[in-house]
């Protein structure tokens, strides 16, 4: 397998790609990526790995762990990687949306309500002809029993899937995958809102705002009650380490 380059920060290694990159290479080692996972890094789960030595063992025993915040990218151009580009969980769904007939990859989903995931599939046959859906699956908001997790690893394989899009949220869905990794028969993407931006239950930022690094601040006003306290205190703490963390090693030196 291909080593891949990263830049470590706050102790997670994120990936230096972009996009075209990270397509070529799903695409050659899919094969190899099976019963692996794929973490979608943001600043709210890098201050949480960085806080949590468990979380942090997660993310950092991942196949991959992209940089879909901005802020993550631009740290790593920071440190002299100037090919690190921002790869969004809902955009690296599309890309591979996309070419999914052509190379005849089947997804299966899981998490949200089931709500979402009946919207979604309409979404996803109208939006993408010829896309293979293996199945779809909204689990109990509780946890599952030892028969019942066995019961849907076991269903998802029969359903022979190349991807598993795991949208239970941040760090649910990464301690999902890590649970379940070298169990399913797929690569599986932890991909937060992705479900909810497919469904149509939640918009995307304008591509202004997502280049500004303001994304963030787009989501927090469709959502101000649930979110505010995640982007406001995360992104400030998310600063403090790093501004904490150059000035330590500035006086080491």
């Amino acid at each position: 397998m291909t080593k891949l380059q990263y830049c470590e920060i706050l102790k997670t290694k994120i990936n230096v790609t972009n996009m075209q990159e990270t397509l070529a290479y799903i695409n050659t080692h899919i094969d190899l990526l099976r019963g692996k996972y794929i973490c979608v890094a943001n600043v709210h789960t890098t201050v949480m790995a960085y806080d949590n030595e468990k979380y942090r063992m997660i993310q950092n025993s991942a196949a991959m762990a992209l940089p879909d915040g901005a802020p993550l990218s631009r740290y790593s151009r920071l440190m002299g990687f100037q090919g690190a580009q921002r790869v969004t969980g809902p955009d690296l769904m599309i890309e591979l949306f996309q070419i999914s007939p052509q190379k005849g990859y089947r997804h299966f989903f899981y998490g949200a309500t089931q709500q979402t995931l009946d919207a979604m599939q309409n979404a996803l046959e109208r939006d993408y002809p010829g896309i293979k859906i293996a199945g779809m699956y909204a689990p109990p908001f509780r946890p599952l029993t030892a028969k019942e997790d066995a019961e849907i690893v076991q269903r998802i394989n029969d359903a022979a899937p190349d991807f598993v899009w795991v949208g239970l949220g941040a760090p649910k869905q990464e301690e999902w995958m890590y649970a379940h990794r070298e169990k399913l028969c797929a690569v599986s993407l932890g991909v937060g809102a992705g479900f909810d931006y497919l469904a149509g239950n939640i918009k995307r930022a304008p591509r202004i705002m997502q280049k500004l690094c303001l994304e963030w601040l787009y989501r927090l006003l469709q959502d101000p009650r649930r979110l505010w306290r995640r982007y406001v205190t995360t992104n400030a703490r998310f600063l403090w380490y790093l501004i904490r963390g150059r000035t330590i090693k500035k006086n080491d030196r």
